[in-house]
């Protein structure tokens, strides 16, 4: 799962960047609330947002956020203690708020909180089913061997499962911000679909991908 950081302070970022990797989060770091707000359709799980920061502040940020990913965590973390700053903190939708100083594992904590899914399985039929905590596809009780890319681009459903992936969230989260084409894309999807039911991945013209409307978390 990605996590967005805005936060200038570039120790903090670091050091934020670092614990939550080793979690197994893939995190991505901005340090200008105009980057940030660039970068909110790659397929994040979670933002974390430093509310004072250069060019847009973070409340204006997932102000953006919220406008088109309501259901996303958001958590806001500032030295500023202003109860007005707060106070619209929440009221423009943020899940948590976080004072400096404050320990690095307290973050963690509200992060894994924040994006766990109960769930561990998205079943495409009585056969097949993604084990998506230990990043595996099974076809009945056999394992089918996925590579990177392909277990990527499953996992952006781990969250919304019947939404639609982009190609440019496809870009950002399968190939890891590295530029790509949609031939390649299509290449993978093609492999892809050959270790899967022929209908699980439906492509949705002009935009992207989903999966079929039979999938379901369990």
């Amino acid at each position: 799962m990605k996590i967005l950081i805005l936060e200038d302070n570039k120790s903090l970022s670091n050091v934020m960047n670092k614990a939550l990797s080793a979690e197994g989060y893939q995190v991505d770091c901005f340090y200008d609330g105009d980057e940030a707000s660039n970068a909110i359709e790659n397929g994040y799980s979670c933002f974390i947002l430093d509310i004072n920061v250069p060019n847009l502040d973070g409340i204006t940020v997932m102000e953006y956020i919220r406008y088109n990913h309501a259901n996303t965590p958001v958590i806001i973390i500032s030295a500023n203690h202003d109860l007005e700053k707060i106070e619209k903190s929440y009221q423009v939708g943020c899940d948590d708020y976080l004072k400096k100083p404050f320990y690095i594992f307290e973050l963690v904590q509200k992060v894994k909180k924040l994006i766990s899914v109960e769930e561990q399985f998205i079943k495409f039929d009585e056969e097949y089913k993604f084990d998506f905590k230990n990043k595996k596809l099974y076809k009945n009780d056999d394992n089918v061997e996925l590579t990177k890319k392909e277990i990527l681009f499953l996992e952006l459903f781990t969250k919304n499962l019947h939404h639609v992936a982009s190609y440019d969230e496809i870009e950002e989260y399968v190939w890891e911000g590295e530029e790509t084409n949609l031939t390649n894309i299509r290449t993978m999807i093609k492999r892809l679909r050959k270790k899967l039911p022929s209908d699980a991945i439906n492509i949705i013209k002009g935009l992207g991908y989903s999966l079929n409307k039979n999938a379901k978390l369990i």
